[in-house]
């Protein structure tokens, strides 16, 4: 394609664009980061969200068009229905560039690549892999998916070298790593938390991201509860289809865990920006945005040693091996005994995320392989 026509894009994959509320994922946060810096440079965006999700009723946000496709709103349909509705709708439409989000949706992806369309997948995780689908249907599907996409995509997007190793071995299909970006907070000072929760600065240890077994919160729970310390231990974040996952934790923990729910805006920000310590104890990462979040604010890290962390990391952060629960323990005793090293991981964490990290050379990488010709 023309490195300077301007283009007619469609996406779809993703629950709602703008996502103001539980609705809003990793998925959310890299579709509306994306769309938005390429409608400001002129392109023609258009985002498929789902019916039933709340976004206030737009129809354009920030030069982005917004379209409502068919929605079935039950355990494991709402994804399928809405990316079937989506490719439909795109398939139809006179776009360039349909750009699929996710492993499930790309199950459709061959339909506007039958209409002549440039298709792209980012696939941003194993899917298939998460505890919540098991090895039903659900977990068929999005295998199905992966396997359209790596059979019809013109170009697939993977967020890890573990995910792009894995497509390598198991399809021989080549990838391209494009990395999630991140953006430099305001620091904001503990008020809200403070009359929620009763939270200071630094009096906590930090969880926040999706109530689901592969974040390893089990793992993190049971660490605290042998910690000689008298920081809190706060988890904020909404269920995704787990809220039977949430009631157990709820019970093994003690009475200094908070469960925050869904957080957003300025609590949000609050609980990153005065955490002692954020922890990320994940067995099952695409790429975590929430640690690039957590370290935008100047956090000092702990997490898990699966590739998807440790490569964002580097030597930033504490590590230690997934689903240790002792080692979990002892590393995060070990910063609440040593304050000095937690101000020093905290002083190097924000300028070190910011500059490996950017979303305009996101948006850049991407637009390019949307023009790049196919072969």
């Amino acid at each position: 394609m023309d490195d300077n026509r301007k283009l007619k894009i469609a996406m779809l994959g993703h629950k709602t664009m703008p996502a103001r509320d539980s609705s809003r994922g990793g998925i959310e946060v890299v579709v509306e980061e994306l769309s938005t810096r390429m409608a400001a440079q002129g392109h023609d965006v258009t985002c498929y969200n789902r019916t039933g999700c709340d976004n206030g009723g737009l129809q354009e946000y920030k030069g982005v068009k917004l379209k409502s496709v068919h929605t079935i709103h039950r355990k494991g349909l709402a994804a399928m229905t809405s990316s079937v509705s989506a490719a439909f709708h795109a398939a139809f439409g006179k776009y360039d560039v349909v750009h699929f989000h996710a492993e499930g949706p790309c199950a459709m992806l061959w339909l506007p690549k039958l209409r002549g369309k440039r298709c792209i997948a980012t696939i941003h995780g194993l899917d298939w892999q998460r505890e919540k689908w098991g090895k039903g249907i659900g977990s068929k599907y999005i295998r199905f998916g992966e396997k359209t996409a790596v059979k019809y995509a013109d170009e697939i997007i993977v967020l890890s070298k573990g995910v792009q190793d894995y497509f390598w071995k198991t399809y021989h299909r080549k990838t391209v790593f494009i990395p999630n970006g991140v953006n430099r907070p305001e620091i904001k000072e503990a008020k809200e938390i403070k009359e929620r929760f009763g939270l200071d600065k630094d009096s906590y240890i930090l969880f926040l991201g999706r109530i689901v077994p592969e974040k390893g919160l089990r793992y993190l729970v049971e660490a605290y509860k042998g910690l000689n310390t008298d920081k809190k231990l706060v988890i904020a974040g909404g269920s995704s289809d787990t809220d039977e996952f949430t009631e157990e934790l709820k019970m093994m923990a003690g009475e200094n865990v908070i469960f925050t729910g869904f957080v957003s805006g300025r609590l949000h920000e609050e609980l990153y920006s005065n955490a002692y310590v954020y922890v990320l104890p994940s067995d099952l990462e695409g790429m975590p945005l929430s640690l690039l979040e957590a370290m935008s604010y100047g956090n000092c890290c702990v997490t898990s040693d699966i590739e998807e962390c440790s490569e964002v990391v580097e030597n930033k952060a504490v590590v230690f091996h997934k689903s240790d629960v002792t080692e979990l323990r002892e590393k995060l005793q070990g910063l609440c005994n040593d304050a000095e090293t937690v101000v020093r991981y905290k002083s190097e964490a924000a300028e070190f995320i910011c500059k490996k990290y950017s979303w305009d050379d996101v948006s850049k990488k991407t637009l390019h392989l949307y023009r790049k010709k196919s072969k």
